[in-house]
């Protein structure tokens, strides 16, 4: 899947994980929308494998939902589950958990994945970033809404801390499973404290230069 060169267990817990809750997100959106399935499984599908595609095109790999059989059919057996459910089991903040454990695991994937393809460990690092809030930001642009990313609570943040210790550990040559792990925890654990306790980083403010 997400992560194929550079396949594990854990990796590929990370990577079903992280493409079930991105596609589960886009389709209950839609569903939200009272839209078609069509449309819940396109949503689903781009929710799912946007960040990644974006991802695999700027570290010249193949797009990885091309070339492994199993992901279109995933984000569409998401959109099944949206479909044949009731939104209101969804609601509440579960989803907003959901969607930090899949944001935590697509970034260790695509930090990853890119220092598996040779690219530095900067540039691997925002891959990371890349890959865990891109499909959402195409999800909010295409229904017409507030992109998650602007949202007060920590999100962006919660992606880099997960990139910088995936990139990190690897680059020290620890352990990669228990580097991929650790991560994903430290990032998740950011990420649903920010949602459970409204954390953000301070707004830019510019003084009133004006005279007074």
């Amino acid at each position: 899947m997400n992560g194929a060169e550079v396949l594990t267990p854990v990796l590929d817990v990370l990577d079903i994980l992280g493409l079930a809750i991105f596609a589960l997100t886009g389709a209950l959106l839609a569903a939200k929308l009272r839209q078609t399935f069509v449309t819940m499984a396109f949503f689903a599908l781009v929710t799912g494998v946007g960040g990644g595609t974006v991802r695999d095109l700027l570290i010249d790999a193949p797009v990885f939902w091309m070339t492994d059989p199993w992901v279109a059919p995933v984000c569409l057996g998401t959109a099944l589950i949206a479909w044949f459910t009731p939104t209101r089991w969804w609601e509440g903040k579960f989803l907003d958990y959901a969607d930090g454990a899949g944001l935590a695991a697509y970034a260790v994937l695509g930090s990853a994945k890119a220092l598996s393809y040779g690219i530095p460990p900067v540039p691997a690092a925002l891959m990371g970033v890349i890959t865990g809030c891109v499909g959402g930001i195409i999800r909010d642009v295409v229904a017409g809404r507030p992109s998650i990313i602007m949202r007060p609570e920590l999100y962006v943040t919660a992606a880099a801390v997960t990139s910088v210790l995936t990139v990190g550990g690897m680059v020290l040559g620890l352990a990669n499973p228990l580097v991929w792990g650790a991560a994903w925890l430290a990032g998740f654990a950011l990420r649903s404290a920010a949602i459970r306790w409204q954390i953000a980083l301070p707004s830019y403010h510019e003084e009133d230069s004006a005279p007074r």
